[in-house]
């Protein structure tokens, strides 16, 4: 009997210091620098140039990837936790989704919107594993629930479209969405593939990633947003499809390093094309 007294006593004192911790979080903290950060939360995305499709002389349709592990891109994936003035880019645009201030889509073509409890079920996954029976020794199969982590998110894919616009006489992009992109493993951590979980209309999101800051490695005073990385295209990123007839990826047809000079050649044919424009 004293036994249970105790415990109950443990399991409300323990009770009471969650309490205290939760009620101990202030609403106002003190201000964390030595001046009030006033602009980052008042930031507006730069408006694009308006284009008329006749001012359209030539365009294509790019897909690439941004991979969080090349040191220019690990202000994505850093801090891997939320702190007080700086999140990571999939903190971002898991907060801005359940506030309701982005919508997420079902593919890169945004006909189909996602609900809040379509994104959570996509991001549980259901693993198969052997197990040794505790009673008998005998290997059994077992079925394990999981949800995946924000910090298995090491790339994203970024859909955009490269034109020429003859009444500004420039070469021009725009980036249309945005897929965050999951690595998948196995129990014993080998890499089994990679799985796009959702896709952002990048126009729509602007004013989210406008207002988020990120560390700058050179001036703390002069952060950048993810708004003005996209927009300044301030990231490293390879690009694995084009716009083709058959609808197909580079790495359909190309593989290890013949891929990689194949997204060069595309790379190198756009430029081509502005050099070309300029001459007629």
């Amino acid at each position: 009997m004293k036994k249970i007294v105790i415990a109950i006593l443990l399991m409300f004192n323990v009770g009471l210091t969650i309490n205290a911790y939760s009620q101990n979080v202030l609403e106002n903290p003190p201000r964390d620098g030595v001046y009030d950060k006033i602009h980052s939360g008042n930031r507006r995305p730069v408006p694009a140039t308006n284009v008329r499709e006749a001012d359209v002389v030539w365009s294509s349709r790019i897909w690439r990837v941004i991979d969080f592990k090349q040191k220019i891109n690990q202000t994505f994936y850093y801090p891997a936790e939320k702190i007080r003035d700086r999140v990571s880019f999939m903190q971002m645009l898991m907060d801005a989704l359940k506030e309701g201030s982005i919508t997420a889509y079902d593919g890169d073509e945004f006909l189909k919107q996602l609900t809040n409890e379509e994104i959570l079920a996509a991001n549980e996954r259901t693993d198969t594993i052997e197990v040794d029976n505790p009673d008998t020794g005998v290997p059994e199969q077992k079925v394990v629930k999981s949800t995946i982590k924000l910090d298995q998110v090491f790339q994203i894919r970024v859909k955009e479209d490269w034109f020429f616009d003859k009444q500004r006489s420039i070469m021009d992009v725009r980036i249309l969405g945005i897929c965050p992109v999951i690595k998948l493993t196995d129990n014993e951590g080998n890499f089994k593939g990679w799985l796009g979980m959702f896709w952002i209309y990048f126009p729509d999101a602007r004013n989210v990633f406008a207002k988020t800051e990120l560390y700058n490695t050179h001036n703390d005073a002069e952060r950048r947003t993810f708004d003005d990385i996209f927009w300044k295209r301030a990231f490293a990123s390879y690009i694995y499809k084009q716009s083709n007839v058959y609808d197909r990826k580079i790495d359909s047809y190309k593989t290890g390093l013949d891929a990689l000079l194949e997204a060069d050649k595309i790379k190198e044919d756009i430029f081509a094309v502005e050099h070309d424009l300029w001459e007629l």
